[in-house]
């Protein structure tokens, strides 16, 4: 799960259309500092494993509301609209396919992960 989010992470900064949300752990990344996109793979992966259920999953970083909300959380760069989920997953999607997961070899576990991000649009998408 940890690479797959890893990949995520490195698909969605180098989208274009995704930059924008995160300019401050773009700019720590280019100085090579790691801490932040460190800090993001272990939240991403540990609500990953709270919400899919895990045994002993426990996520300790913001509520989706406050970490997607820039007057909350000075890491992000700006609110998200509709479209920019889309994109969110899309790159989700092309994440999974670097790791060998499609929805041609795996087609319920795609749709799985898909139907859970949806849960979080209502928060994640405040434009």
């Amino acid at each position: 799960l940890r690479s797959v989010v890893d990949s995520a992470i490195y698909v969605i900064a180098g989208d274009p259309k995704m930059t924008k949300f995160f300019p401050v752990l773009l700019g720590e990344v280019g100085a090579g500092n790691t801490t932040g996109f460190a800090a993001l793979s272990k939240n991403f992966t540990d609500f990953l494993c709270l919400a899919t259920k895990q045994p002993n999953a426990v996520y300790t970083g913001k509520s989706m509301k406050d970490a997607h909300d820039p007057a909350k959380n000075s890491r992000m760069g700006e609110k998200a609209a509709n479209a920019d989920f889309d994109a969110f997953v899309g790159d989700i999607g092309t994440a999974l396919a670097k790791n060998g997961v499609t929805s041609a070899n795996n087609k319920a576990l795609v749709d799985d992960l898909v139907a859970l991000l949806e849960t979080t649009r209502t928060d994640v998408v405040q434009k």
